[in-house]
């Protein structure tokens, strides 16, 4: 079963047809990456609608079952899901309703003749369990995130600049296959290592903790690590500190159960850090889903009703952040399958030392 026909299932029930207007959606349903057009699948057809400067690649990439058509310009999109929908019978069309502006959204309701309807998610609901070639493109992904890593360990120095250690993450993550970074990279060092997000300095490296936060993309689907190393030597509260962190890490990692509450899964490793005394330094969730963006669903968070299941890619990422003074993060991703949960991160978490 494709794709289009699992997303004709899903809408079945409330809709004759959808049309999908985010270039993330459209990618998922029909393997083309594009920014100009829109697909339309409904009970009997589906529709890649795009121009003449994506035609000859589509045709190329676009899976089998799609007619790729390329109206005229101006209103030519709009008109031909007109005479689609009107051929078809369709009274009711899905629209992306977190995915489309207000603008567009009543452009379609004025043009399409029919029914507008709110989605529910459902692209966005088959995307939370990937199959097995789309972890195998974060599975590249995060390889070159772990060899970067490795890289950024042998050429840091006392004189680099915490932007010029993030660019240098960049470059060898884009010169070693990557389309593009999965967002912008953490690196922070001494005291605003304290700041979960905080923004890379043009200033030189601080001694103490450096967090670099980092991933990139391959074939869209991202990668995300991080790690935390110590510039001098850790004190004896720092290496408490990172022990903690690392404890409640590998803690929920082993913890995590294929069917188990995500909730659960984030209790594992904050009652370790709460127990330890750091009460409120851990002040997000532990983890969030991965896959064409960096930030999907479902989370590990103590809020969550979802439950862990076979599919779902999730970062596991404890921290503990004592403001003004230093902060510490350990991040790998992790995968279910078949019951089982593997790590797709290789990078070692020993605590280092370098300088």
């Amino acid at each position: 079963m494709t794709r289009a026909d699992k997303l004709r299932e899903k809408i079945a029930s409330f809709a004759d047809a959808i049309v999908l207007t985010e270039p993330l959606s459209q990618y998922y349903i029909c393997g083309f990456r594009y920014t100009d057009g829109y697909v339309l699948v409904t009970a009997k057809s589906a529709h890649l609608i795009t121009d003449f400067r994506y035609v000859e690649a589509a045709q190329k990439l676009a899976p089998a079952g799609f007619e790729i058509v390329t109206p005229p310009r101006g209103d030519g999109m709009v008109k031909y899901m007109r005479e689609v929908l009107e051929r078809e019978g369709a009274k009711t069309v899905a629209f992306e309703e977190d995915r489309i502006t207000y603008a567009e959204h009543e452009k379609l309701a004025n043009a399409l003749g029919v029914t507008l309807v709110p989605s529910r998610g459902a692209v966005e609901t088959m995307r939370r369990i990937k199959d097995k070639g789309e972890v195998d493109k974060m599975r590249a992904a995060q390889k070159i995130t772990d060899d970067a890593f490795t890289h950024i360990l042998g050429v840091i120095t006392p004189e680099m600049t915490e932007i010029e250690v993030a660019t240098e993450l960049e470059y060898f993550m884009r010169k070693h296959g990557a389309e593009d970074k999965s967002f912008d990279t953490i690196c922070v060092s001494g005291s605003a290592s304290s700041l979960p997000h905080g923004v890379p300095r043009n200033v030189k490296l601080e001694r103490g903790f450096l967090t670099m936060d980092f991933g990139c993309i391959i074939d869209g689907y991202h990668s995300d690590m991080t790690r935390t190393v110590c510039l001098g030597k850790a004190d004896d509260e720092m290496k408490r500190l990172y022990a903690t962190v690392l404890k409640a890490q590998l803690a929920a990692m082993e913890g995590a159960k294929v069917g188990m509450k995500c909730a659960a899964v984030d209790a594992i490793a904050r009652d370790i850090i709460e127990d330890a005394g750091y009460h409120g330094a851990f002040g997000h969730s532990l983890g969030h889903s991965v896959g064409l963006e960096i930030h999907e669903a479902p989370n590990f968070a103590p809020r969550s009703s979802d439950f862990f299941e076979n599919g779902h890619v999730i970062t596991v990422e404890p921290g503990i952040y004592l403001a003004g003074k230093y902060g510490c993060r350990i991040e790998d991703m992790i995968y279910a399958e078949d019951g089982k949960v593997i790590s797709l991160t290789a990078s070692g978490k020993q605590l280092i030392e370098l300088f």
